[in-house]
């Protein structure tokens, strides 16, 4: 039987069958993005990453929070592309779905921003850990 209480997190790095996407480097406090992402979103989460100790949770918020950055750009390029409108068999103009996908996005990311709570002064070294409000003591 394993010991009871919270979990380390080199514990819960260990990668298992059903686990996230997320490419562990040789370091648990360094994890590599996920490939999937674009050069710019990997860019970012390893600033993150570099700054912050992020347990398990936080990795899959952050990748989340990634691909809901790129999704909003991606529609926004749409948007830029098509244009807002379109014009349905009817004549009658109609907003494009990548407004909702945009705006769908946008506020995703915001969420998982806040839920990651990253605003946080840093202490004067050393890495910090996310400044979720059960840290702010």
């Amino acid at each position: 039987m394993g010991a009871r209480g919270p979990k380390s997190t080199a514990q819960l790095s260990v990668v298992t069958d059903g686990a996230p996407d997320i490419n562990y480097s040789a370091s648990v406090r360094s994890p590599k993005a996920p490939a999937h992402l674009s050069k710019a979103s990997q860019d970012w989460w390893a600033e993150i990453t570099r700054e912050y100790e992020l347990e398990s949770h936080h990795l899959r918020l952050l990748q989340a929070a990634c691909e809901s950055w790129e999704r909003m750009q991606a529609a926004r390029a749409a948007i830029g592309k098509h244009g807002l409108t379109f014009t349905d068999a009817q004549g009658c103009p109609k907003a494009r779905p990548e407004i909702a996908i945009e705006r769908d996005a946008k506020i995703g990311f915001a969420r998982l921003i806040r839920e990651l709570d990253l605003d946080f002064e840093p202490p004067a070294e050393g890495r910090r850990p996310p400044s979720i409000r059960s840290n702010r003591g």
